[in-house]
């Protein structure tokens, strides 16, 4: 102790080995007598750890919580042979029967009691009165070591009305770190600790249930139950063995909180929007799962006394934000932001990636309260790529918190644009009103860059610079009120055009000097006289 983080169990166990004598004892089927049924378990172990293991898979696959005798003690028996004989019972008879069976196998088996944090546990709820909830501890190899049959046979709903068998092989010989999160004995002896844990801190200690440690997750910070924020704001921070993806749900939604994941966890921080106690739950899978299905692995109540309005997220932001190694996975590397959160003071930021391969991007602003259309807003972020980097340069509308939303394909693939990731961009200057970038058509090419005007908007009567590195065309015309030819030097087109007398600005490229066909590339739009 404290637990070292290498396994969650007392004693090197290879599951691997117990696959025939696992299935072999699911397979027995005695009712009669205790004694017969060890008798025909133990036909295929030879050491005392085998066993052991036959009884365990024996009463978890066979013993059923008996939810009825719960709620009516009266009608129960937690005899052994009873319990063998109906198939069913509470923890008391699931650890009687264990202790009985141990001792018939020649095996030293204890009934252990104490406080659980079990299915009517309530978050920094306190513990008194008697005990609540019974398990074991065999003695292997010169050491005790502890188990618990109850829970290893499967789950309760939330109603306490119905028992499902679902095998958990976390509560067989449980590292005793890892047993103390959830099972608090009477004798402070069979914690199997140094030092051992009071109640008192047993009570505060977050729970992690078995989830949380058979997803490779390793520890969480903070380590109590209940967290207070400060001046807003709450963190939350978990580490784990391999690469897994995480969820949070704050009273229920994931809108008041900055989620991002690391390579070997996840940070939260969490800025709840009212006063009060608030219910916070992390939900986390393995990268490599194949199923959409999060796991509940850690529970929370954040009281919160005083409220952060300045974090308050737009509708659109979506969890986790900022770049990480699943978007790296995705093909995006060596983000030039990698914090998950742009501060602009004048409104304007630019972003840089390397790609992957053949990948191409889209990439959209979200804002809660904008007057502007979503194809207004995309004017506002301009890609530039240079090799196998890209550029997003951004030019806000207004003031305000912003979404920038990242998706991406394969440049070989006829299907939409997938979603990969999100930036939260926020602007506090009132005074930001940036215009949009030009627009641009198709014929514009990927590689294509404009040095000048990069504002869509010219002023009227005025003289304008332009300035475009472009490659393979033969002439470039600028269209106002009459037409002006751009010159080529040094990789760019260059000249002027006055914006007298028009309302919109087009470029225009000739591609084969052979042809007279021009093709729209860009299109500026004047200020009104």
């Amino acid at each position: 102790y404290p637990w070292d983080k290498s396994s969650l169990k007392s004693m090197p166990v290879d599951l691997q080995e117990f696959e025939k004598l696992d299935a072999y004892a699911l397979k027995v089927n005695v009712k009669n007598s205790v004694e017969e049924l060890v008798t025909a378990l133990l036909k295929q172990a030879r050491t005392d750890l085998e066993k052991v293991r036959a009884i365990w898979m024996w009463i978890c696959h066979h013993i059923e919580y008996d939810v009825v005798g719960y709620h009516n003690k009266s009608q129960l028996s937690s005899k052994p042979i009873d319990v063998l004989q109906t198939g069913k019972s509470i923890c008391e008879g699931y650890a009687g029967l264990f202790e009985q069976m141990c001792s018939i196998a020649g095996i030293q088996c204890m009934k252990l009691s104490g406080y659980s944090k079990g299915y009517s546990y309530k978050i920094g709820q306190t513990f008194t009165g008697d005990s609540d909830h019974a398990w074991n501890a065999v003695y292997l190899d010169g050491r005790w070591h502890l188990l618990d049959s109850t829970w290893g046979s499967g789950a309760v709903d939330d109603s306490f009305t119905k028992f499902t068998f679902r095998y958990n092989e976390f509560y067989f010989l449980t590292h005793p770190a890892l047993f103390i999160n959830n099972h608090f004995p009477d004798n402070s002896n069979w914690q199997l600790l140094k030092p051992t844990l009071t109640l008192k801190d047993f009570e505060n200690n977050m729970l992690h249930n078995s989830s949380f440690y058979t997803l490779g997750l390793l520890t969480a910070q903070p380590q109590t139950a209940v967290i207070r924020t400060v001046n807003g704001k709450a963190s939350v921070s978990v580490d784990c063995r391999s690469a897994t993806l995480f969820k949070f749900e704050l009273k229920g939604t994931d809108e008041h909180g900055l989620m991002t994941l690391k390579k070997h966890g996840m940070k939260l921080d969490i800025y709840p929007q009212k006063t009060g106690s608030h219910k916070l739950q992390i939900f986390a899978k393995p990268s490599k799962a194949s199923e959409d299905v999060y796991n509940c692995v850690l529970e929370y109540v954040v009281e919160c006394e005083s409220v952060d309005k300045a974090m308050c997220f737009p509708k659109g932001l979506h969890q986790p934000v900022g770049p990480s190694w699943f978007t790296e996975r995705q093909g995006f590397l060596r983000p030039s932001h990698p914090d998950p959160v742009i501060h602009t003071n004048d409104g304007r930021c630019s972003l840089t990636f390397t790609l992957g391969k053949d990948i191409s991007v889209i990439a959209l602003l979200h804002c809660d309260n904008s007057s502007l259309t979503e194809a207004k807003r995309r004017q506002h972020i301009m890609q530039i790529h240079r090799g196998n980097q890209i550029e997003l340069k951004i030019h806000l509308p207004h003031v305000g918190n912003f979404v920038l939303k990242i998706y991406a394909k394969k440049k070989s693939d006829p299907g939409n644009y997938d979603y990969v990731f999100n930036y939260l961009i926020t602007c506090l200057n009132t005074e930001v009103k940036w215009p949009a970038f030009p627009q641009v058509y198709s014929k514009w090419a990927e590689d294509y860059e404009i040095l000048e005007p990069l504002s869509g908007l010219l002023p009227a009567n005025r003289n304008i610079q332009f300035k475009l590195k472009m490659h393979g065309i033969a002439k470039v015309l600028v269209q106002a009120d009459d037409a002006h030819p751009l010159i080529q030097s040094r990789g760019c087109w260059e000249g002027t055009c006055n914006t007298s007398g028009c309302r919109e600005v087009f470029v225009m490229v000739q591609e084969n000097a052979n042809h007279s066909f021009y093709s729209h590339v860009l299109k500026y739009e004047v200020e009104s006289q």
